[in-house]
């Protein structure tokens, strides 16, 4: 954790300031050390050089597991392909020159794959996930000067309020317990014509036929390392189904969507390596989660309005994605009444 982190974190609880006590460092990155509220009521380690708000196990733990074993598979520098770049400006329709020397909070960071973007155009990240994937983040991207990583829960986010001129939460909040409740914890983080972009999956009929949809009552209830096992050893014969179902004609598109295996051949441009790698980690992804609640175009422009948002937009690309402005007009009083507003209903 880079001493200047210190300034813009507040406690997830009661919103106060943070001091940082008991430091041990290496260089420049404060390793070990905790953070206490003045009155000492609350206190939260340092461990690894990053600040933890989070329990050590909690319900994204699969994705803790998930983005420690497969931490480099969709980073860009690793792949190769711009595949994670193309997503993350075509997903949040900002521009380089946009976010660039810009606050910007990658809510649900997982391994890094948008933060190395962001990053690369030379926004100041702080990179937030509520699992142990921040690990993975902190390994494979510490090497940029303005990154910052933090585990905490994006329905109480431990910063200060109206910080981030630009929040993006990509392929996270549907696998929050309480999607309304998740998107709100966002809206008090963004500077006064800051820009939020939020992505999520369609509740839609085509959808709830996927395979995950009845698989997964199923499967996130087994062990995660045991579920992983298993996808891990069939993951070539459902390779081989779906490659081949797919090539019948006219319904091969549609009966290749039957076959639960997250299969990208002819569709991402990657070798026959990467895209087993690619299928085991997503059709995890698609099992493991604790949850899963898509919604509908309708209800995100409904809670977007709901949180006095301007220029949104509700479109489709690859999933369904919801952007939207703070107004200018929204204060920093306005932003610390709905802060400290959060935190109460919060701990109510």
């Amino acid at each position: 954790m880079k001493p200047e982190l210190v300034d813009i974190l507040r406690c997830p609880q009661i919103g106060s300031r943070l001091e940082l006590t008991d430091a041990r460092s290496s260089g420049t990155e404060v390793m070990e050390g905790n953070l206490r509220t003045p009155d000492g009521s609350y206190s939260y380690s340092v461990r690894g050089g990053i600040p933890r708000f989070a329990p050590a196990s909690n319900y994204a733990d699969s994705f803790g597991l998930q983005w420690n074993h497969f931490s480099r598979t969709q980073m860009d520098s690793h792949s190769g392909r711009p595949i994670s770049a193309e997503r993350f400006w075509a997903v949040t329709g900002w521009t380089p020159e946009m976010i660039k020397g810009q606050w910007v909070l990658d809510v649900g960071c997982g391994s890094g794959r948008f933060a190395e973007v962001a990053l690369s155009a030379g926004a100041k990240v702080v990179a937030v996930d509520y699992s142990s994937a921040v690990d993975a983040c902190a390994a494979n991207l510490g090497q940029y000067e303005h990154l910052h990583v933090v585990q905490g829960d994006m329905c109480c986010l431990p910063f200060a309020p109206g910080t981030f001129s630009f929040i993006y939460c990509v392929g996270v909040i549907q696998h929050t317990p309480d999607f309304r409740r998740a998107f709100a914890g966002l809206i008090p983080m963004l500077a006064a014509d800051g820009h939020l972009c939020v992505d999520y999956y369609e509740k839609s009929w085509r959808n709830l036929l996927a395979p995950k949809e009845y698989l997964r009552p199923f499967t996130k209830r087994m062990e995660k390392k045991r579920l992983f096992s298993c996808i891990q050893s069939t993951l070539p014969t459902l390779l081989l189904i779906s490659n081949v179902v797919g090539k019948i004609p006219f319904a091969g598109k549609y009966l290749k969507g039957l076959v639960p295996v997250a299969n990208y051949t002819d569709i991402l441009p990657l070798s026959d390596q990467q895209i087993k790698e690619w299928a085991l980690l997503d059709t995890f992804d698609w099992l493991s989660p604790e949850y899963d609640n898509p919604q509908t175009p309708k209800f995100v422009r409904e809670i977007m309005e709901a949180a006095k948002l301007v220029d949104i937009e509700v479109l489709k690309a690859g999933h369904l994605v919801g952007r939207g402005r703070r107004s200018s007009e929204r204060t920093a009083a306005k932003h610390c009444a709905e802060y400290q507003k959060s935190r109460l209903q919060i701990r109510g």
